[in-house]
């Protein structure tokens, strides 16, 4: 009962709520993209392509391009193949967890 009040009360004197909460994850999605790019020690190569796909996926949703069409192109395969294994995955999820592998490699 107190949970179904305290929601319609905030939908009621926040209604933009959510929008807030999504700006506030932007905003944390914008740091945490320019803190790794100053962290103390470089990450795996593991780490690194989970850290692009998760951009990716969170700036630009679904990968939206082909694959690599030369088969030794090793590099962009995998960034490829790693974003395209994300399909489906939203952008906020995408963000949130790009801020939380940023703020672990940070050590907070």
């Amino acid at each position: 009962m107190f949970y179904v009040f305290q929601s319609k009360y905030r939908e009621l004197f926040y209604p933009n709520f959510a929008i807030n909460l999504y700006m506030d994850l932007q905003q944390q999605f914008v740091q945490a993209a320019a803190a790794s790019k100053t962290l103390t020690e470089k990450p795996s190569n593991e780490i690194l392509l989970q850290l692009y796909s998760l951009f990716k996926q969170a700036s630009d949703g679904d990968v939206n391009t082909e694959p690599p069409s030369n088969p030794f192109d090793f590099v962009n395969k995998a960034k490829h193949d790693a974003w395209s294994s994300l399909k489906g995955k939203s952008k906020e999820v995408a963000m949130q967890e790009y801020v939380d592998i940023v703020k672990k490699l940070q050590g907070a």
